[in-house]
Parts: C-alpha cells; sequence; structure tokens
C-alpha cells in the first residue's frame, strides 16, 4: 500500500509541475483555455496510465504472483490519489490564489463555445438549401444557442466551480476504474487447475 501511496505522490507532482509549466507558459496566450483541454484530453490520462502500470509492475516483480483484485487496487489508488489531490490544488490555486487565470479561462471558454457554434452554422448553412424545412431548424436552433451563450454571458457561469470540478473528478474515478480493470486483467497471474 505504501509504494502504491508513493506512486500516487510522484504522480501528483509530475501533475503539478506539468500543471504550473502550463499555466505560466500559455497563460497570457489566446489558446490558454485549448491548451489546457488539450493537456487534460491526452497528457493527464498518459500520466496517470504510466502511473498506474508501474504501480502494478512493481508490485508483481516484487511478489511473483498477483491476483485480479491485488492488480486492480494496486493500479487503481495511485491513480486515485494522484487525481484527487492534483484535482484539489488546481480548484484551490484558480479560484482562491489565481482568480484572474480563472477569468481568463472562463472568458476563452465562452468564446470557444462560440466560435465553434458560428462554424458549425455556417457549415450547416453552407449545406442546406434555403427556405427548406432543415434551413428553418438550423436557423430556430441557431438563435436558440445564441441565447443560451448569452446567458451564460450575463450570469457570468463559472466553469471552474466546486461543481464542475466534482464532475470532472467522477469523469477521472471512471476513467481509473477503466484504466484498473484492464490493466487488472494483463498482469494478473494465470492460475491453472
Amino acid at each position: 500500500m505504501k509504494k502504491s501511496l508513493y506512486i500516487g505522490a510522484v504522480v501528483y507532482f509530475v501533475l503539478m509541475l506539468l500543471f504550473f509549466v502550463v499555466h505560466f507558459m500559455f497563460r497570457g496566450d489566446a489558446q490558454f483555455f485549448r491548451i489546457t483541454m488539450l493537456m487534460n484530453a491526452f497528457v493527464l490520462p498518459l500520466i496517470f496510465g504510466i502511473g498506474a502500470f508501474f504501480s502494478v509492475y512493481l508490485y508483481k516483480k516484487e511478489r511473483g504472483s498477483i491476483t485480479f483484485l491485488e492488480a486492480l487496487g494496486k493500479s487503481f489508488v495511485p491513480m486515485f490519489v494522484a487525481g484527487f489531490l492534483f484535482i484539489t490544488c488546481v480548484y484551490c490555486n484558480l479560484n482562491f490564489i489565481d482568480t484572474a487565470s480563472k477569468k481568463v479561462l472562463n472568458q476563452q471558454y465562452i468564446e470557444s463555445y462560440k466560435h465553434s457554434l458560428q462554424e458549425e452554422y455556417t457549415k450547416a448553412k453552407k449545406v442546406l438549401k434555403p427556405n427548406t424545412e432543415a434551413y428553418k431548424e438550423l436557423e430556430t436552433k441557431y438563435q436558440e444557442a445564441q441565447v443560451r451563450i448569452q446567458y451564460k454571458e450575463k450570469q457570468h457561469e463559472d466553469m471552474f466551480s466546486a461543481y464542475y470540478f466534482s464532475l470532472v473528478f467522477a469523469g477521472y474515478c471512471l476513467f481509473f476504474l477503466l484504466l484498473s480493470l484492464i490493466l487488472s486483467g494483463f498482469f494478473r497471474s494465470k492460475v491453472s487447475i
């Protein structure tokens, strides 16, 4: 158990280092939101996976054989520890320490939402024929989406609240469970009957 916690702490420190590198290098960039989303979608799962892999690998190397449940625990615990600490620290940083970055990220979220909506609308408008039912439906949905965006802007919707962070952590936990199941199946020792 201690090794799993230690590996979880190492993964956490790697994640925090990566967070601060991205945070300080790209904070003034117009693509700050996009860069952080790409990091969360592709780099973080890779780091979590590497940590879980090494946790199970080192345990199996030490013990020789390992059951499915042992492998499940040894892969899940480091990811859970690192994920919980990481989410908590990022939440505290954005909500209590660096609120300016939070404002920038919220604004860039709205801008990316507007941009993707406009892009989809323009593409669909080129394909559809004017004065058709589908064209009218597109116009109606576009207007509804514009109203939603204006509402989000007016309400100053906070995408970095405790509620949204808990949803992100729940998604991470689902990923941790799925990856742990895969690693457990891969590392478990085969028993002959």
